[in-house]
């Protein structure tokens, strides 16, 4: 694949430069400098004798020279992929909107309890190539946050479960309330299968709000020989 000759790379017949999975090629316009190296006599000087009035041996000197335009082999400047830059990839991933349920489904009654749970995927995996690199994501679900609708917000590491195991609960007024569940999401990294890491954030996802009724319960004597 590379022209040790040239430095180059080859390209498809579209024109494209073509790269193995475990390197990285662009298109590039290749531009130089001379340095200035020690000669034979112990001196500064150039591999075309440029003058370098002493400079230290490393600088830079002359003006730029521009090469050839071709792919290039960059995969030694090409560093893995930094905490930092996962997150913001992290950040637009497609994670589950949860869904927000409530017990008893449909209208509930004043003085009784509404549970909150939600039963949606709690983990998702991503690969990812970024600039390259192989980049798996592990993203978990870290804490939930109901919002009642009447001011109220109940937070959990857990998403709840339906009655009877329920831990999430909330006690309304009569009237028509809309809850909504905000999850947020923490994440794992690992780059070409090395070591797991955390991701430095986290995100969130909005779940379908749900809308119900909270009744009065009006107690009525009757009479059983009716």
């Amino acid at each position: 694949m590379n022209d040790r000759e040239t430095g180059f790379c080859n390209r498809t017949d579209d024109g494209e430069c073509l790269a193995p999975p475990d390197r990285v090629i662009r298109d590039l316009v290749i531009e130089q400098r001379r340095l200035a190296i020690t000669g034979p006599d112990g001196a500064t000087t150039t591999v075309d004798g440029l003058p370098t009035n002493g400079a230290p041996v490393g600088t830079p000197l002359g003006p730029w020279i521009q090469g050839a335009r071709g792919c290039v082999d960059i995969t030694a400047l090409n560093p893995p992929p930094s905490p930092g830059e996962v997150f913001r990839y992290f950040q637009t991933l497609p994670l589950p909107q949860l869904p927000t349920r409530q017990q008893p489904p449909g209208n509930a009654l004043v003085g009784l309890p509404v549970v909150f749970y939600t039963d949606g995927p709690t983990t998702q995996t991503f690969t990812l190539d970024i600039r390259g690199f192989t980049v798996d994501i592990a993203a978990t679900a870290s804490s939930f946050t109901w919002h009642t609708g009447d001011g109220t917000d109940l937070t959990s590491t857990t998403p709840g479960a339906p009655y009877p195991r329920h831990t999430i609960s909330h006690d309304y007024a009569g009237g028509s309330w809309t809850a909504s569940l905000t999850t947020t999401w923490s994440a794992s990294f690992s780059v070409d299968g090395g070591l797991e890491l955390p991701v430095p954030g986290t995100t969130t996802t909005e779940g379908l709000p749900v809308t119900f009724t909270v009744l009065q319960a009006r107690p009525v004597l009757t009479n059983p020989y009716d």
